[in-house]
């Protein structure tokens, strides 16, 4: 069975879709230590970079899948395209920490409307067996950007500046609208439909509030108000949040999406792994320039092994996990990641990429390879089409969300600076993320076998 030449369009427009947020990703690692020598602020400023885009991204994103059911994924995602491509611009003229944190956020904002409505494209009009083959595909179009961001970035930040890193995405958002127009899929749009924006805005200002607690505790402290009354505010707006997507008309997070085993299982393994994934994203990224004095470009390169198992590997095992489930993916997979993170503690003083850094990518990238497309199949696999958008949006608001909350508590992860000693304590805290990530999925997960006439295969 292979996929029709709409179908291959559809991977390719969603993959090119996710490419673009996926490129920011891994660029701006590369570019933080860059744009703290320029625009000041130390480690706090790069937390602020990283989490500004993944406060909005990973609130709002709730909300934008609610509007991609709606009001149909390609109009959705158009809005997207061009609301990342002008914040991307306005982050390269950024003149100082605060401008570049807003425009950030912006960015963020825009990136909640791509990313689900670019799955959710694949997940509702591709179904059945053919739908593992074209997510793993979709998955290793889109680690194109884990080789792209990180050679590119680097050569930018070492040979002109951190700015043109960001102009990196102007490209691929022109390419995705042009393709947009070649698709002969239309929206369906649900008359009558309405969106819980109170929710939205509760759920955005909830995760701020937390986070700037987070970031900013070790510079003031727990006792001093400005820490504990955002803190706790935060809490009891997205406490507020989540009651009130019991009883509103129309949640932006259903809560009975959960009582499907495979989605609450998979969103939970999803919050560990991606967790342990942006914590060893950020800390490799700028130890390696600010630890080891790595130039950009090597430091970006350092995790290519990475990559190329990823591009090699996802669709092969989108596909098998398609043919005989995806439970033993989802343990295995965690549990070889986290032996190559713990093989990340040989980092020494006396620095050596070849023995030091590159065995723990290579059993990180198999690792890597062998969950992402059968996790993600799982949980979307575990609810009707019509409702793909949503769930394509609350896996990546938990996968956000898990890194935000991550960063945010770096300070205190690496032990207020991420030197030797810090890298080897985030090294175990990701080990100890993917274990737990491997275990929930053991326990939680279950194969699932076609049942004839039905949208959603039942479990056995």
């Amino acid at each position: 069975m292979t996929l029709d030449a709409q179908q291959r369009l559809v991977v390719a427009i969603a993959a090119l879709a996710s490419f673009v947020a996926f490129l920011d990703g891994t660029v701006v690692n590369v570019a933080l230590p860059a744009i703290g020598r320029e625009l000041g602020g130390g480690l706090i400023t790069q937390q602020w970079v990283v989490d500004a885009y993944l406060i909005t991204l990973g609130a709002l994103i709730l909300l934008a899948g609610s509007v991609s059911d709606a009001f149909g994924r390609i109009l959705v995602m158009r809005i997207g395209l061009i609301g990342f491509g002008i914040a991307s611009i306005a982050i390269a003229a950024a003149p100082d920490p605060l401008f570049l944190i807003i425009a950030r956020a912006v960015q963020g904002a825009a990136g909640a409307f791509l990313v689900p409505s670019s799955l959710a494209l694949i997940t509702s009009t591709i179904r059945g067996p053919l739908q593992g083959k074209a997510i793993g595909t979709w998955t290793a179009l889109t680690t194109g950007a884990m080789i792209v961001g990180p050679l590119i970035g680097g050569l930018f930040v070492d040979y002109l500046s951190w700015r043109f890193v960001f102009l990196i995405n102007v490209l691929p958002i022109a390419v995705t609208l042009w393709l947009l127009t070649r698709l002969t899929a239309h929206d369906r749009r649900e008359p009558g439909t309405h969106i819980d924006w109170i929710g939205g805005a509760m759920c955005t200002l909830g995760l701020g509030a937390a986070v700037f607690a987070l970031i900013e505790e070790p510079n003031l402290g727990w006792g001093s108000p400005a820490i504990w009354i955002p803190g706790i505010a935060g809490i009891l707006l997205f406490i507020g949040f989540l009651l009130r997507q019991r009883t509103v008309a129309s949640p932006i997070l259903p809560l009975d999406l959960f009582s499907s085993r495979n989605f609450s299982s998979g969103n939970i393994a999803t919050f560990f792994i991606y967790g342990a994934l942006s914590l060893n994203g950020f800390v490799l990224s700028v130890y390696l320039q600010q630890g080891a004095g790595l130039p950009a470009t090597l430091a970006g390169l350092a995790s290519l092994p990475t990559t190329i198992l990823m591009v090699l590997l996802s669709s092969r095992m989108g596909t098998l996990a398609g043919r005989i489930g995806p439970r033993v993916f989802m343990t295995v997979g965690p549990l070889v990641m986290a032996a190559g993170s713990l093989l990340l503690l040989l980092v020494s003083e006396s620095f050596d990429y070849w023995w030091q850094v590159l065995p723990g990518m290579v059993l990180f990238g198999l690792g890597l390879a062998i969950t992402v497309s059968p996790l993600t199949s799982a949980i979307l696999g575990a609810v009707h089409t019509e409702r793909s958008g949503i769930a394509s949006a609350v896996n990546n608001a938990v996968s956000r969300v898990a890194g935000l909350l991550v960063i945010a508590a770096l300070a205190t992860i690496v032990g207020g600076s991420l030197d030797l000693a810090g890298f080897h304590r985030a090294a175990l805290v990701t080990a100890a993320l993917l274990v737990l990530g491997g275990v929930v999925s053991w326990l939680g997960i279950r194969n699932r076998v076609p049942q004839p006439g039905a949208d959603a295969p039942a479990a056995r």
